[in-house]
């Protein structure tokens, strides 16, 4: 062990006059280095190095002499930082004052995946231990496998608790006692004045009578600070002493084991209700047809492009018959309007549907209809879709093969409101209607609006491009 003691010359304390008294703290640290000094002179010279341990004493002696004659500025001499990402980027087998988490361990990434992370030092320990190259071979397979060395050919039981870990392995039994991370600690505390950065590990099924003993044993032997960790106490943890396992899933209902993982085509009736919908797009006219379950949830979409056989006509056709399949195979229509409103590419511009009247592309003029169609008032405006009060639809079923099939009433000319106003007037009366995607301003921040196919602030005067 080796310090150093920050000390105030005494010339810069004579400048300082009556506030000299506050830097100058002699007492309470300079008993804090001399317990330093003490416990370097106890260590045992049979488990150090002579140079080390006499460099550690003079250090000390230094320090305290220092101290005694110029004053102690700082509150803490030493201390014992965290060390595990230091440690595992220098390729270091344990994590400072910490023991191995594992022998064999997963790591998982930022990115996803799991790193698989073997510690070094074993072959190294059984040759110590006296084991021949073919032994040392064996065993080092046998943990490989395995993922735990109890249990491996030719290894001695006397020699196990050697390499006992912090946590149990999955497939063994043995790990180092709690206590034992305590009593590491109280070995360390002596040398070090302020406190320590460890983890005391626990298994998973630690009791909290344990856990208390764990604390009052630390407040016993001394420790300035404890940090306990019960393993799997966290839905994710970075270190794992193994693989995760598969999640068991549940048969679907009304399907055959054999067949639970396997996506099942729901088919639409040969005679099915369906909606046409006329829209335009810059000049660009096309029909939507919707075909329908019996509940009036959506199966499969057509889509027709007023100019056969263009390339918009064809990628069209070809997108509309994958989103069938998607619906029919069960994936929700909320997902695919979430995926698909406000994809931007050409052709896009304004529309002659007074709900969506500016579309980013045909994809995104097919969705936001979709949704606010099929999805309801609240999805249509979380997609920027302006429904009126009028469109409000009240709902009336419609027989279809026996089923009633959810259908918009939309009220005539001289139907009376089926919605509250404003008391400007409703939206009717709206110049500008902000959108739940627009960007906030850049100069300003409040939120910009649709101004063509870019934004404007209605505060500031702001544009993302258009004038």
């Amino acid at each position: 062990m080796c310090g150093e003691a920050y000390a105030m010359s005494a010339e810069v304390a004579q400048a300082m006059g009556p506030f000299a008294g506050f830097a100058l703290n002699r007492e309470p640290m300079l008993e804090v280095i001399g317990m330093h000094r003490a416990a370097a002179q106890r260590i045992d010279p049979m488990h150090v190095p002579l140079q080390l341990l006499s460099a550690a004493r003079d250090a000390w002696t230094e320090a305290h002499e220092l101290g005694s004659e110029h004053g102690i500025r700082n509150g803490q001499a030493t201390v014992l930082a965290p060390t595990g990402t230091i440690a595992f980027m220098m390729d270091c087998d344990t994590t400072g004052i910490e023991p191995d988490i594992a022998l064999i361990k997963y790591k998982k990434l930022v990115g996803g995946g799991m790193l698989k992370i073997v510690n070094q030092t074993v072959p190294k320990a059984l040759k110590r231990l006296g084991y021949t190259e073919a032994q040392v071979k064996e065993i080092l397979e046998y943990l490989d496998e395995n993922e735990t060395i109890e249990g491996a050919p030719h290894l001695k039981d006397a020699h196990l608790s050697v390499f006992d870990c912090a946590f149990r392995p999955m497939r063994g039994s043995r790990s180092i006692h709690y206590l034992g991370h305590v009593k590491m600690m109280a070995a360390a505390q002596p040398f070090i004045s302020g406190a320590i950065s460890k983890t005391v590990n626990v298994p998973a099924d630690t009791t909290v009578e344990q856990i208390q003993e764990a604390y009052v044993d630390s407040w016993k032997q001394g420790l300035k600070a404890v940090a306990i960790y019960r393993d799997g106490c966290k839905r994710s943890q970075p270190l794992n002493t193994g693989k995760e396992k598969e999640k068991k899933v549940e048969p679907l209902v009304g399907l055959p084991a054999p067949e639970a993982k396997r996506a099942v085509r729901r088919r639409l009736p040969d005679e099915r209700h369906a909606i046409t919908h006329k829209f335009s797009i810059a000049g660009h006219d096309g029909y939507l047809t919707v075909g329908m379950y019996e509940d009036g949830t959506p199966g499969e979409i057509f889509l027709v492009m007023a100019k056969e056989g263009s390339a918009v006509s064809g990628l069209m056709d070809s997108f509309a018959t994958a989103v069938s399949l998607a619906l029919q195979y069960g994936v929700p229509l909320q997902v695919l309007v979430n995926k698909f409103s406000h994809v931007r590419f050409e052709p896009s511009g304004f529309t002659n549907n007074t709900e969506i009247p500016i579309a980013k592309s045909i994809i995104d003029y097919i969705f936001r209809w979709l949704g606010a169609k099929f999805l309801g008032r609240e999805a249509a405006e979380a997609n920027g879709v302006h429904l009126k009060p009028e469109s409000a639809a009240t709902l009336g079923p419609v027989a279809v093969s026996g089923a009633p099939i959810p259908v918009a009433l939309v009220p005539g000319p001289g139907a009376p409101q089926s919605g509250p106003l404003s008391a400007s007037g409703g939206d009717r009366d709206r110049t500008f209607q902000a959108d739940a995607d627009a960007p906030p301003c850049p100069d300003c921040g409040s939120i910009m609006v649709r101004n063509g196919a870019c934004y404007k602030c209605m505060n500031c005067g702001a544009t993302s491009g258009c004038s």
